[in-house]
This record gives C-alpha cells, structure tokens and sequence, in this order.
C-alpha cells in the first residue's frame, strides 16, 4: 500500500490566488530580490510558486492556516546536522513573512532530477538520515496520536461526515482505537519524526531526494514514517519492527479514509479513493477474526 496523502487539505480558494501571489512577489521584491513572474507548482493547504527570474521558490498560506516558523526553524536545524532536506533560499535572511493576510517562507529551487522516480534504497537511504538528523533535536512536537484523537471526533460528527454509512463510521472508529492501543502497548521508543514522508514529500533532485514539508512533523516509531512511503521503502530500512509496521500502515490506512469523507474534503477523486480504501480495511478486519 502506497499512502499518497493526509489529513484532509483543500485548495487554496481561487478567489484568494491573485492576492497570495502577489504577496509572495512583493515579500520577495522587499528582499532585493526580481520576481517579475509567479508559476504554481502545486496548490494544495499550501501554494508553492516558483518566481523567476529570481529563481526562488515561495510557499503561501493564510496566516490562520500556517506553521510557517516551525518549519523554517526545523529546515535550519536539520540542513545544520546534514539531513537530505530541502533548504531556505540563500540569498535572503531566513525568515517568515506576512503580508496581506498571508505568510510566506522563501525556498531554494530544484531542478527535478531527470528521472523522476526515487529508488526504493535512495528513498530509504534519506529517509533513515532524516530520522537520525532528527533524533538530534530537541524540539517540541506533538504525539501521532493526536491524529488519531482528530480522526475519531471527525467520526463522531455526522454533520461533516454526513454521507458515511454507519456500518464504515464503526469500522473506521474501532480500527482506530484498537490500533492506537495496540501501537501505544508496545512500548516502542518515540522520536522526532517527519510526520507524512510520502513520494510527494520528497523531491528527486540532481543532488539526492530531499524532504520538504517538515510542518508535518510529529512524534512517535520510525514505523509511522514508514507507513507512509511505498511498501517497497522497508525493505531497505534496517532494524524495522514489521508487526508494528503493519498496524502503522492499517492505521494510517484508516485515518486517510477518514479523511476523504469530511465534507470539505477536495481531493481528487476522494470519494473513489474512500471507497477503495475502506474495501482493504473490511479484508484486514475479516483477516484478523
């Protein structure tokens, strides 16, 4: 099972696109840097745009919606400690910006690499890096679990939820709260981790792949990481627990197809995929019978 995304993230309202990119022109201009153009590169929780011909890519959100000085704080530390992520833009004082309503970081460009796809033990490779560049911070950052807790209140609220049948609202909560529990009685050391480190996290760049956004970060087993990243990835990461690993992934399993039913979910194709996951989810129940 490949995880390809989280909690629930909408576009930014098309309304709002030509103020966030022109904020994201002016923080720059403001800088001494030329940013004559604005392309998106994805419009996601976050618009991520390139500037040119300055070349620097900028990332926006609505200033209620953002972690922006936690991430810029944990690129610096990580880049300090030889982690493979991606790095601030260095021609500008590092920094989170407001303007108009919108926060903006500034980040270095990459070139993508020519050949798109990160093997599975160059994925592995940064990934296990990450994890030790992270164990060397001491930051503060929530527990996985208070995913799990806003998984389950988004069940028990029909009026988001409303065109989940019963039955599926059961199945999702009780998976859920026995792999929480399962996950917690193991007694496995907890860590600084990325929080979704999935392919669409992770940029194949001439250089090496490098993770990008860190705002997800959390604590718990490096088998939650894991469980996001193509199933391929574990087997070159050493020193894997796999039984904990495969409640990982169900439960992540479980907290994405939640998810996908929250009415103000706009994912492509959600529903198809809700449907689709929740299938997986009924066959591991019947296994474990």
């Amino acid at each position: 099972m490949t995880v390809l995304t989280g909690e629930g993230r909408s576009a930014m309202r098309i309304s709002k696109l030509p103020r966030a990119m022109a904020a994201a022109r002016a923080t720059a201009a403001s800088l001494g840097l030329t940013a004559d153009e604005a392309i998106v590169l994805q419009d996601s929780n976050k618009l991520t745009l390139r500037l040119l011909p300055c070349d620097v890519l900028a990332r926006v959100a609505p200033v209620a919606d953002q972690v922006a000085q936690l991430e810029v704080e944990l690129a610096q530390r990580l880049a300090e400690v030889g982690s493979p992520v991606a790095a601030l833009a260095p021609r500008v004082t590092p920094g989170v910006h407001e303007r108009d309503g919108f926060v903006v970081t500034l980040w270095t460009y990459y070139e993508p690499a020519v050949s798109p796809e990160v093997p599975p033990a160059a994925y592995a490779d940064a990934l296990t890096r990450l994890h030790a560049g992270m164990r060397q911070l001491d930051v503060p950052a929530t527990h996985f679990t208070v995913r799990v807790d806003r998984a389950q209140r988004l069940l028990a609220d029909r009026d988001r939820t409303p065109e989940l049948a019963e039955a599926d609202r059961r199945l999702l909560d009780e998976t859920l709260r026995s792999l929480r529990r399962a996950i917690g009685e193991r007694g496995t050391a907890d860590q600084l981790l990325h929080g979704e480190p999935h392919p669409g996290n992770l940029l194949a760049t001439e250089s090496g792949p490098l993770f990008i956004d860190l705002e997800t970060c959390c604590r718990g087993p490096v088998e939650f990481d894991l469980a996001h990243a193509p199933d391929d990835i574990a087997e070159h990461y050493a020193n894997i627990d796999q039984d904990l690993l495969h409640d990982c992934r169900l439960l992540v399993l479980a907290m994405i197809t939640t998810w996908r039913w929250d009415r103000h979910d706009r994912l492509p194709n959600g529903r198809r995929l809700a449907a689709e996951w929740l299938g997986r989810l009924r066959e591991a129940s019947a296994e474990a019978r």
